[in-house]
């Protein structure tokens, strides 16, 4: 993507803007920090259920929407016997408008929740966060669960701690995947499907059979073509796509160039061609995949939710026919890849996304006792299986809720509320609801096992890589390297759409080729410098 001189005289005017705006406001409020912190720290911890919390939570993405605080089971019952009540504010679907809004007035929320880096060290740096340090020792969930080493890593190059991870984990986790659709695949004779050379077998046949339904669903945004590359080779990830480096050796290199994404483009392009992959995978919303989904009008469907969007679907599926559903399968693969070297999900200690508490907040350290409750044991089970009476009766001696008949036979309404409470989980402990809920699913007969939980066990978590030593390696977006990055995202954004909609591979190449001039003129060579020594800097801290 080119950016002619007004643009770019545009995009730094404001850039400087944003950055005296932060200088003018940021030592009063880093003042104000510090004696928030030191205040709290030492007038004695919080206790959650004697003085009521009320805090603001504004979810940084386009998608999120907070269900109504205190409308359902699980915070009725936090509201009620915690005394926490949360103010949704809403994003309407335009994220980085609002979020830049709420800079530019100095209205922020209590909380941000969102992604980690870019945003986090932005608004750090404008001096708009409390640092948690003072709390770690106070209320111990947090460095229990999650360990020194994970949240060191966390830390911003200060040396404090100012994010509360969620789904942090010490295990695999993912939800990401290929699913089949049970009564298509029945029907076709239930054909061999482990290479990519079959899988273009059975979406042929697909299309011949049932012309009425989209052989192969790529889900939002066309995720599901990203399974391709991690499939041409062993040990490719999702990931390097989203960061558009691949490593080699002790360096990070071109994605465009990589003849491993080139295959994998090559291939995709093939599938769209012969429509036996979603004609609209890069435009089509959410709401749209999920609507042929439940309705069984895919043969496969994959992308990075399989299975949170695929557990609704089998459950509606299999109540009007109980051979109905999906299933899902271990990840497709070229013919001579090893496919326990095929990664469709990563993970790393870190998460996911974080929750930061800004100056804006009048009681920080009651919204961080909160979130270490929520984090904990107790926490975990209310907002993830509801209070205690329902779902589950008593636990195991590990914590683990012991689940009731009621889990076990109303399946439909279990789901449809595990739903709703996802929307409140911002402080997820992967580690002990993924042992919790593995242990008791699998003690439950298999038809009243949850279609989720048995996808990750057997599937999802095995096939995740550990991209830790990847994490937080992006440069700040109004750096130079920044700038780089955000050019590169649209050349390659690019680049993939008209990829697929090329006549054949020399056109697909010839793509590429440009994509790669294109991506060195921007400077891509010095991004990839920068990405790669705050990797092996990550490497350091790994194994020290």
């Amino acid at each position: 993507m080119k950016i002619n001189k007004k643009s770019m005289f545009l995009i730094l005017a404001l850039m400087l803007s944003m950055s005296v705006l932060f200088s003018a406001c940021s030592k009063g409020d880093e003042a104000s920090n510090q004696n928030k912190v030191v205040d709290q720290g030492d007038a004695g911890n919080f206790i959650l259920g004697e003085t009521p919390l009320n805090f603001s939570f504004y979810g940084n993405y386009d998608w999120y929407t907070m269900n109504p605080w205190g409308q359902d089971l699980a915070t009725k019952w936090i509201q009620d016997n915690k005394k926490v009540t949360v103010e949704a504010i809403q994003s309407g679907g335009t994220a980085l408008q609002k979020f830049n809004t709420m800079i530019a007035s100095g209205k922020l929320p209590d909380v941000i929740w969102g992604d980690r880096g870019t945003d986090v060290e932005k608004l750090r740096k404008a001096g708009k966060l409390i640092p948690l340090d003072a709390y770690l020792d106070k209320y111990p969930n947090l460095k229990k669960w999650a360990g020194d080493k994970t949240l060191n890593m966390l830390r911003s190059e200060d040396g404090k701690l100012y994010q509360f991870p969620n789904w942090y984990t010490k295990r695999p986790m993912g939800n990401g995947g290929y699913a089949i659709n049970n009564k298509i695949y029945k029907d076709l004779g239930s054909p061999k499907l482990e290479t990519f050379d079959d899988l273009y077998s059975y979406l042929t046949l697909v299309k011949e059979k049932h012309p009425e339904v989209v052989p192969f669903e790529v889900g939002l945004s066309g995720q599901g073509i990203d399974f391709l590359y991690a499939g041409m080779s062993e040990d490719r990830t999702v990931g390097h796509l989203m960061t558009r480096a691949i490593p080699d050796g002790n360096v990070l290199k071109s994605l465009f160039s990589d003849p491993v994404y080139r295959e994998s483009m090559v291939f995709a392009n093939k599938l769209f061609k012969e429509k036996l992959i979603t004609q609209d995978a890069i435009t089509q919303t959410r709401d749209q995949v999920k609507e042929k989904i439940n309705k069984g009008m895919v043969a496969i469907y994959g992308d990075f939710t399989t299975t949170v969007m695929g557990t609704e679907a089998n459950s509606m599926l299999k109540a009007k026919d109980p051979e109905a559903g999906y299933t899902m399968i271990w990840p497709l693969h070229k013919e001579g890849v090893d496919p326990n070297k095929v990664w469709v999900n990563e993970f790393d200690s870190l998460g996911w996304n974080v929750s930061v508490i800004t100056t804006a907040a009048k009681n920080p350290e009651g919204i961080f006792a909160y979130l270490d409750w929520l984090t904990g044991e107790e926490g975990e089970r209310i907002i993830f299986w509801g209070p205690e009476g329902t779902y589950w009766q008593g636990t195991s001696d590990t914590g683990a809720p012991l689940y009731t008949e009621t889990y076990a036979n109303d399946v439909e309404e279990r789901t449809k509320l595990m739903a709703i409470w996802d929307t409140f989980q911002w402080a997820g402990n992967t580690t002990f609801i993924d042992e919790s809920k593995s242990v008791n699913e699998m003690n439950l007969p298999e038809d009243k096992r949850d279609w989720a939980t048995v996808s990750q066990t057997n599937v999802a978590w095995k096939t995740s890589f550990d991209a830790t030593e990847f994490g937080n390696i992006n440069p700040l977006p109004d750096s130079e390297e920044g700038i780089i990055m955000q050019q590169i995202a649209d050349i390659a954004d690019q680049v993939r759409a008209k990829a697929l909609f090329a006549k054949d591979e020399q056109e697909v190449i010839a793509l590429l080729d440009k994509a790669e001039q294109d991506a060195q003129n921007t400077g891509y060579e010095k991004l990839l410098k920068f990405q790669t020594q705050k990797w092996q800097e990550n490497l350091k801290k790994i194994n020290e």
